[in-house]
């Protein structure tokens, strides 16, 4: 998938949304101090951190609202614009160059929060409300708001109390959130496709990867793509790729992602020299080919630990129903996952200005004419 305007400055190194659902060990958790009438740590979150929570969230939503003026490139592209205009004395040129987009700008970020946010709460409550459900003590969602990245967010946090979720009520709050998520996600995916358009490309831009589902619906919407063609990104295809970006990742099965937390439940110990495998694997990875885009989510998940803890029962039933759904789910990584997700332009703009496709916002052009 290819964005549909470039006028980002040479940024990189683009962090990617994250989730991860803690499971601290007894010793790792912080305790009250000892006198009468404390509460436990997940108890006192849960009643003094809710404003933080919903400050984040609201965040949150301003910084994916914002994120979605410029579908994948971010609210960043037209602040390095606006920028490198004033730098050159050209901002008031600039913002009426702009003004005439700024309808188009405001309905593009309202479809792409309407989306984004719609599949991270679902992804979200998924979790929470199973926890709810088994009572396990749950923080509510931290949502992290990323204004400068073309998401506008790196996803969420949630932190559980320790001890108490067994094998099974585990399992159904590990896998409960990328399913809610996915409900949403790939119908959204699909009304983006009915949207969206091939065109010619130049590579140049930021060039998004698609991952083995998208490739597939999109053939099935266009048919083959030439190769110097692509799917021209809009508002709700956008965000359906960062929902199933978002849902592939949290899928790996790795310490304390979702796919960490499905795959314990399904083998036990066995887990973890699987999860060992996979970082050395992506470290091979990242270093043989130069691609750094996941270093942040490696060293999170390093610090954050490879390992997973035991929980409350290991040895509970999962049932033969919730074994085939726990590796079908965890099979998504497979068609969900891309390993190079974000390509960054290395053209020079004013060698792009009249190879742009039919279509192409004023944002563009301006930047491609200062530029020059």
């Amino acid at each position: 998938m290819k964005e549909p305007n470039s006028a980002a400055g040479e940024h990189s190194g683009v962090a990617q949304p994250l989730e991860i659902k803690t499971f601290y060990s007894d010793e790792a958790v912080p305790r009250a101090p000892a006198h009468r009438g404390a509460r436990p740590l997940i108890g006192r979150t849960l009643r003094d951190y809710r404003g933080i929570a919903i400050a984040l969230f609201l965040a949150t939503c301003l910084s994916v609202f914002l994120a979605g003026f410029e579908p994948g490139g971010g609210f960043f592209t037209i602040a390095d614009a606006c920028y490198k205009a004033y730098l050159l004395g050209r901002l008031p040129e600039l913002i009426r160059e702009l003004r005439p987009e700024i309808p188009v700008m405001l309905k593009n970020g309202g479809i792409y929060f309407a989306a984004v946010m719609t599949i991270l709460v679902a992804h979200e409550m998924g979790h929470y409300l199973q926890s709810r459900r088994y009572k396990v003590p749950a923080t509510f969602p931290f949502f992290i708001p990323f204004p400068i990245s073309p998401f506008g967010t790196m996803g969420a946090v949630i932190i559980q109390g320790p001890g108490v979720a067994d094998r099974k009520s585990l399992f159904d709050i590990a896998i409960s959130g990328p399913l809610a998520g996915l409900v949403f996600a790939i119908p959204i995916t699909l009304i983006g496709l009915s949207q969206a358009h091939v065109d010619v490309i130049h590579g140049v831009g930021t060039q998004y990867g698609d991952p083995l589902l998208l490739k597939w619906l999109a053939r099935l919407y266009f048919g083959p793509i030439p190769e110097d063609h692509d799917v021209i990104l809009n508002p709700w295809l956008f965000a359906g790729w960062v929902g199933i970006f978002i849902t592939a990742l949290n899928l790996i099965p790795i310490g304390q992602l979702d796919g960490g937390h499905i795959l314990y439940t399904l083998i036990g110990r066995r887990a973890h020299p699987v999860a060992m495998l996979l970082l050395a694997l992506a470290l091979t990875f990242m270093i043989v080919r130069g691609e750094f885009a996941y270093g942040v989510m490696v060293a999170l998940l390093f610090l954050s630990g490879p390992r997973h803890p035991p929980t409350a029962n290991d040895h509970v039933p999962l049932g033969i129903g919730r074994i085939v759904l726990g590796w079908l789910t965890l099979a998504f990584v497979i068609v969900g996952f891309t390993p190079v997700p974000i390509t960054m332009p290395t053209a020079p703009p004013q060698q792009e200005r009249h190879e742009r496709p039919a279509g192409s916002s004023q944002l563009y052009e301006v930047q491609a004419r200062r530029s020059g």
